[in-house]
């Protein structure tokens, strides 16, 4: 017993080693990429698979958990091949040309995502839609730190949130189809059952009514 602990902790004093060597630093970050890309991936669509499972989808238990358990794992594996595959070029064409540049970014990035996040699926969809309006804020403040446009005398903020909220409001009214089948299940639930109600309790109690009454 005393033997199997000491090559445990032999073992554990090489890989601690091995962790501090420069050279292999490039290497072991895709790795972790991979781990933190797996992790956080789970981590942020458990919670929200979960909610959006229980809220608006039918079925049994059984087939609720089973669809979380299949959104958790997409959205985790997909991540964690993305920064498996953005690091390792990234790290490749670094070592290629003597030092990174800002194209290296830019060009591995856009490999990794026709590769992982190509195939039009509903989790793909999400993500991509989530950072293309963080894009669209950054490369807005980047055009006026830069001088591209000038700096507003006041917050467009609060235009911005109306031209949102009255182009949203208007597809899903007249273009649902244009929306994603989520977004569609939230408005339905905001804005369409709350015109319907048969007795106090689908009025303040429950959203919908479930007997025959």
């Amino acid at each position: 017993m005393a033997g199997g602990g000491d090559s445990f902790r032999a073992l554990l004093r090489a890989a601690n080693a091995l962790l501090q060597q420069r050279r292999y630093h490039a290497a072991l970050a895709v790795i972790k990429g991979f781990r933190n890309g797996a992790v956080y991936g789970a981590k942020i669509r458990a919670p929200h698979a979960l909610v959006m499972t229980f809220l608006f989808k039918s079925g049994s238990l059984r087939e609720k958990l089973k669809s979380i358990a299949q959104a958790t794992y997409a959205h985790s594996r997909n991540l964690a091949y993305f920064v498996f595959t953005y690091k390792g070029l990234l790290a490749a064409q670094s070592r290629m040309q003597g030092k990174k540049k800002p194209f290296h970014s830019f060009l591995a990035a856009c490999i990794g995502g026709w590769l992982v996040f190509g195939d039009n699926n509903p989790i793909n969809s999400q993500i991509i839609m989530y950072l293309l309006s963080r894009i669209l804020f950054g490369l807005s403040r980047l055009a006026v730190e830069k001088g591209y446009i000038p700096q507003p005398k006041q917050d467009p903020f609060p235009l911005v949130a109306a031209l949102v909220w009255g182009t949203v409001l208007w597809l899903f009214e007249y273009h649902r189809e244009t929306l994603q089948p989520s977004l569609q299940a939230s408005m339905t639930y905001l804005y369409e059952d709350s015109e319907v109600w048969h007795d106090l309790s689908d009025f303040l109690v429950y959203n919908k009514r479930t007997d025959s009454k």
